[in-house]
């Protein structure tokens, strides 16, 4: 189907109308048209997915709306912007939040990636009362079925957020099929052009550091490693920087990780596929990420390994802002010291899971991930 209906209508009673219509039309089109195909999702699940697609669709409107009113947003410079990339459960959570401590960084949060409109203001930033709401949300929702995600994943208002919920307000990013599986929605994904997904995470910057500017972002999400071809386009001084950790490892984390975000949308969730699904989702992100690199080898990309963060996270934060550019002051030693000292691993109990799960073996992952593995070896 090249052209949805519905797609159509749910972007009218958003509000989004023009080049941001016609930008999210493909993305949201191949979402609807590969949800309408998925039998696994209960009725609950469905119409959960709808209710988020709306949602991502009336959060991009409120950015562009803001804009419209405000046009000076759209001047706003963003500096050599640093983005966190690697295979998922490989410490890219943990370093995000260890350098988004530091006061002179600037970090999405997530109320306010939830809650964008109006504009967040630095006289207000740490007493709005959207944040408030956000956790209100979190204690609400967060329980029962859903409630291991907080033990493998971190929630919260002034936790730092992760990219792919500014991509996928343009139905650009891997949330949908992350969420609610929709495999005909990952395969339009990982072969688009996403140019467009990009240039609105630029305006979500622009929009967030129009009232609260800091002298630099620090971004993260797995998924640019499907396309820093049109991330460098947008963001030609973009800073990199790659963690990385054994994929046998990462494998059967992120299984059960995702297999519990699922729960509350699936009647049944079937351990050995979703185990193949995401072996081969997110080597199909290293594979695009390594050509990138091999291919454009003035892109200096910092890499360091999962263990060398857990073990002296200090050492493993100067090493990234020497790489970047950036001064690693005494203000933000201390800051990042007491992120680490008030967040240990199982804060919210542990989180546990096994490979066998899933119906993977560690040759099946080693064989998979071969490429990765004699690419990478120093750093696992």
């Amino acid at each position: 189907m090249t052209e949805h209906a519905s797609a159509d209508a749910m972007m009218a009673a958003a509000g989004l109308t023009g080049e941001f219509a016609a930008g999210t039309r493909h993305g949201l089109t191949a979402a609807l048209d590969a949800l309408e195909v998925e039998s696994g999702l209960s009725n609950e699940g469905r119409d959960r997915a709808l209710a988020q697609f709306q949602d991502n669709l009336g959060r991009l409107a409120a950015i562009a709306a803001d804009r419209a009113a405000h046009p000076e947003i759209a001047d706003v410079v963003i500096d050599r912007p640093v983005f966190i990339l690697g295979l998922p459960r490989c410490g890219t959570s943990i370093l995000h939040a260890l350098i988004g401590a530091d006061p002179d960084v600037r970090s999405p949060l997530q109320w306010e990636v939830a809650a964008p409109s109006p504009p967040p203001d630095a006289a207000t930033f740490d007493s709005d009362s959207r944040a408030e709401g956000f956790d209100a949300y979190v204690a609400a929702n967060f329980t029962g079925a859903w409630a291991d995600v907080l033990k493998a994943h971190p929630i919260g208002a002034r936790i730092p957020q992760e990219c792919g919920m500014i991509l996928e307000t343009a139905f650009q990013g891997i949330n949908p099929t992350m969420l609610f599986s929709l495999p005909g929605y990952y395969e339009w994904y990982k072969d688009a052009d996403t140019t467009f997904g990009y240039q609105v995470h630029k305006m979500w910057l622009q929009h967030l550091s129009w009232k609260n500017p800091r002298k630099r972002w620090v971004l993260k999400v797995q998924e640019h490693a499907y396309h820093l071809p049109e991330l460098m386009s947008v963001y030609p001084d973009a800073v990199l920087v790659q963690p990385h950790r054994d994929p046998v490892t990462v494998m059967a984390s992120i299984s059960r990780l995702i297999e519990v975000i699922r729960s509350v949308s699936f009647d049944k969730i079937d351990r050995a596929a979703l185990g193949q699904e995401l072996l081969h989702l997110w080597h199909d992100g290293q594979v695009r990420s390594m050509t990138f690199r091999t291919g454009n080898p003035h892109v200096n990309v910092h890499d360091l390994r999962f263990k060398d963060i857990v073990a002296d996270p200090i050492e493993a934060v100067r090493g990234v802002y020497a790489h970047a550019d950036m001064e690693f002051s005494a203000q933000a030693e201390r800051a990042v010291s007491a992120w680490w000292a008030d967040n240990p691993a199982d804060k919210h109990g542990q989180h546990k899971y096994e490979l066998s799960d899933y119906g993977l073996t560690r040759e099946q992952v080693e064989n998979v991930y071969a490429d990765y593995i004699a690419t990478y070896r120093d750093y696992l």
